[in-house]
This record gives C-alpha cells, sequence and structure tokens, in this order.
C-alpha cells in the first residue's frame, strides 16, 4: 500500500508541476479511497507533498531566470491564500466536528471536491466561449486569495483546479502562465496551512517514514514535471488538465460511496 501512496504522490506532483494544479487533488481523493489514514492524516500528508512540489518549482523557476510570477498581482493572491488557508483548516475542523463520525467529514469533502471539479471541467471545455475580466485591484487580489486560500485547505487540495479557472476568468492569464501563479498561490497558502497543523499538533500519529518519502516523491514530481511543462504547448496542457479532471470526478464519486457505506 506504501507503494501505492508513493506512486500515486509522484504522478500527482508531475502532473500536478505540469499544469498548476499542485498534485492535492489527485494525492487527497486517492488516498482516501484506499483507506490509509483518517480524514486529518491524510490531508496533513497530502499537503507536505504538495509544499514540496511547490516550493522547488518556484524556487528553481526563480533561480534559472524562467519565473512568469507578476509580484502585483501574484503576491497579494498568494498572501490572501495564505491567510485564507488558516481559515479554511478551522472551518474544516469546525464541520468535521458537527459529525460523530469522521468519515462523514470526508464525504462532505468528497462531495464538494466532486461538484468543483466537474465546474472547472465544464469552465476549462468552454473557456473560450466565455468574456474574462483583468482585475489589478491589490485588495480585489487579496480577497480572490482569501477566498482560494479558504476554498482550497478546507478540502485539502492545496489549490488546484480551483486556481486555475480563477486566473482565467478574473486575470485573463493563458494557460502556462496560471499554472505558474497557481503554484506560487499554492506554495504560500500550503506553507501556512502546514504551519499551522505543526504548530497545533496536526501531524500526531502521521507516520513520519512516510511522510518524508512523499516529500521526495514531491520534489522528483516537480522536477519532471517543469521539464515536461516546458516541452509543450497550452492546448497540450489543458488537454492534459480536463484528462485529470474527469479521473478525479470518477474517483471522487467513489470516496462518496464509501463513506456512506462506512
Amino acid at each position: 500500500m506504501q507503494v501505492l501512496v508513493l506512486l500515486v504522490s509522484f504522478f500527482a506532483c508531475t502532473v500536478g508541476a505540469i499544469c498548476g494544479i499542485g498534485g492535492g487533488i489527485i494525492i487527497k481523493p486517492v488516498l482516501d479511497a484506499t483507506g490509509v489514514a483518517d480524514v486529518a492524516t491524510i490531508n496533513f500528508l497530502s499537503g507536505c507533498t504538495v509544499l514540496s512540489m511547490t516550493l522547488y518549482s518556484v524556487l528553481k523557476a526563480k533561480l534559472s531566470g524562467t519565473s512568469t510570477i507578476d509580484p502585483k498581482t501574484d503576491t497579494p493572491l498568494a498572501i490572501g491564500a495564505a491567510v485564507g488557508g488558516l481559515a479554511g483548516k478551522e472551518l474544516f475542523s469546525i464541520v468535521a466536528g458537527l459529525f460523530p463520525d469522521p468519515n462523514t467529514a470526508g464525504a462532505v469533502q468528497a462531495g464538494l471536491l466532486l461538484l468543483i471539479t466537474l465546474g472547472t471541467l465544464v469552465y476549462t471545455i468552454y473557456k473560450e466561449k466565455i468574456p474574462t475580466l483583468n482585475v489589478t485591484s491589490m485588495v480585489a487580489c487579496l480577497a480572490i486569495g482569501f477566498a482560494l486560500g479558504v476554498c482550497s485547505s478546507f478540502l485539502g487540495i492545496g489549490g488546484g483546479p480551483i486556481n486555475l479557472v480563477v486566473l482565467f476568468y478574473f486575470f485573463t492569464m493563458a494557460t502556462k502562465r496560471a499554472a505558474s501563479s497557481s503554484l506560487y498561490i499554492i506554495l504560500f497558502s500550503q506553507a501556512t496551512s502546514t504551519a499551522s497543523s505543526i504548530v497545533t499538533g496536526g501531524y500526531v500519529g502521521v507516520d513520519l517514514m512516510l511522510l518524508a518519502a512523499m516529500v521526495v516523491c514531491g520534489i522528483l514530481g516537480g522536477i519532471v514535471g517543469r521539464k515536461v511543462n516546458s516541452k509543450i504547448d497550452d492546448k497540450t496542457v489543458d488537454k492534459l488538465f480536463m484528462g485529470l479532471m474527469v479521473l478525479i470526478i470518477l474517483i471522487n464519486a467513489y470516496n462518496i460511496w464509501k463513506f456512506a457505506l462506512a
């Protein structure tokens, strides 16, 4: 089972680095489906893995001079997402506390993730026909980033497809430019969320050897993903992204059924 988890982590972070979806959108539902750990532990493992990949990807792009980050837009988005990440984590704790059975919280996450992924797929298919905006206000960027952080942290996915749709619509970004910005945003939100988990003891019960191995797989996925991303065009990235959305929808549908029966 651990070998499967590591393979999933590597694959998720590879395609996450290519498409800008982080990887948590894949790791989270797949680990839920395997039942390798409880929902909170899976959130932590997924978050740390995604954090390692985004940290590598952002730093590598910066050091190599290939970064497309625009500090005027992306940094307020990232700061807002970092604060939102903390709020989303608190929100999940509140929602999880409403149910005596942790599987119910898992079912809620899976259901929301399915709806968001389906909406993302539909938007991506028709995005060429949808008018977009060009937001420049720092306050608006902070607010949008906050909303992204809340959603990603609550769902335990680190950002993923939600980021891309928002960047497409509100900032009229091209696919690969949006992917780069998304990873930057995920880095900030995931860093604060992970730090909060460590401070509050959210890592208790986590298999540290498995965690370390997943982090290594995350970095390796980032290395491979960056190389692939540099060799393909926006249309190919879009096709890969849409294929992943279909796969994730199917996995989340299974998870809803699984949690409902548990």
